[in-house]
């Protein structure tokens, strides 16, 4: 795609430009740092529909910290992030305590955190008191990449460490493969899947932060916008490297995938519906590739 993009006079010069380029890196980090909050729990063998609006609340909360409170901004971005950690350590809880079926907890919770996102903001941005040492991160470059994409790959790097090369990774994809069997080698079940879902809150609270980079403002938005590329990014990445295994390595290449795919057809003069068309039919094909290669290792 990279190559095809690059080589037609319609998109070729605009596609292979450097401003073009940082763009989409830029662009797709806060995307990426959700697809990973998604990770953890989808390796413990659950879908958390909730990162999108646990990402958009802790971007308001930093927000309303800064512009309202007055908090010096370290102290905002902390109790951000904590706010996500106090999300994902209640759908533990009710997820992996209480056994609340994930799907009804998770969207339970994305409704309530997107009700009082508007109950909170009015449907109206929060804009002031941002101070530009925070939107600086969202914008300016180092060395030529973008600071927020440099930020994501070391969130990416941590992720891919903890899930790849440690006890806790390698308990979340066994709990995710046979629960039963986890259990019966001595894996604290309960406790891996609550830690999971505090995991992936942590992290979607730094996605907040870097929202509210990136934007410069705090929105309305409930979150749903950024919960189905992350979930199309993440379903991508079980038919990329590893099949039927999400990872933070496919993660980012199916980030990429999209994201690329989505600048070059816009620079071809597509209309703006094709974004969310594409996100949809790489989400359907992800799924049916991976039944289908799972039914084929079944029947041999």
């Amino acid at each position: 795609m990279i190559i095809t993009f690059a080589v037609l006079p319609e998109s070729g010069a605009a596609f292979r430009s450097p401003e073009n380029l940082r763009a989409m890196l830029a662009n797709q980090a806060v995307g990426l740092t959700v697809a990973i909050a998604l990770l953890f729990p989808m390796a413990a063998g659950y879908f958390d529909f909730s990162v999108g609006a646990v990402t958009a609340t802790c971007s308001v909360v930093a927000a309303a910290l800064l512009s309202e409170a007055g908090l010096p901004l370290p102290l905002a971005v902390l109790v951000a992030i904590m706010a996500g950690s106090a999300a994902g350590l209640i759908l533990g809880v009710l997820i992996a305590v209480l056994d609340m079926n994930a799907f009804i907890a998770t969207l339970g919770t994305a409704t309530l955190l997107g009700g009082l996102i508007f109950a909170y903001t009015g449907g109206l941005q929060i804009t002031s008191g941002i101070p530009p040492s925070l939107t600086d991160l969202g914008s300016l470059p180092v060395l030529g990449v973008p600071r927020i994409a440099v930020l994501a790959a070391l969130i990416a790097a941590a992720s891919w460490f903890v899930m790849g090369h440690t006890p806790f990774g390698r308990q979340l994809f066994a709990i995710g493969s046979n629960a039963r069997a986890a259990a019966l080698v001595g894996v604290r079940v309960t406790r891996v899947r609550l830690l999971s879902f505090v995991v992936s809150g942590t992290v979607a609270g730094i996605a907040g932060v870097l929202l509210l980079a990136r934007q410069g403002a705090a929105t309305s938005d409930n979150g749903m916008t950024m919960l189905f590329p992350a979930l199309t990014a993440v379903l991508l990445s079980t038919i990329t490297l590893e099949l039927g295994r999400p990872s933070v390595a496919g993660t980012v290449v199916a980030i990429f995938v999209v994201a690329v795919s989505v600048s070059g057809l816009t620079l071809l003069g597509a209309p703006a519906w094709v974004g969310p068309v594409f996100d949809g039919a790489a989400l359907l094909a992800a799924v049916a590739f991976t039944r289908l290669a799972a039914g084929r290792s079944s029947r041999s």
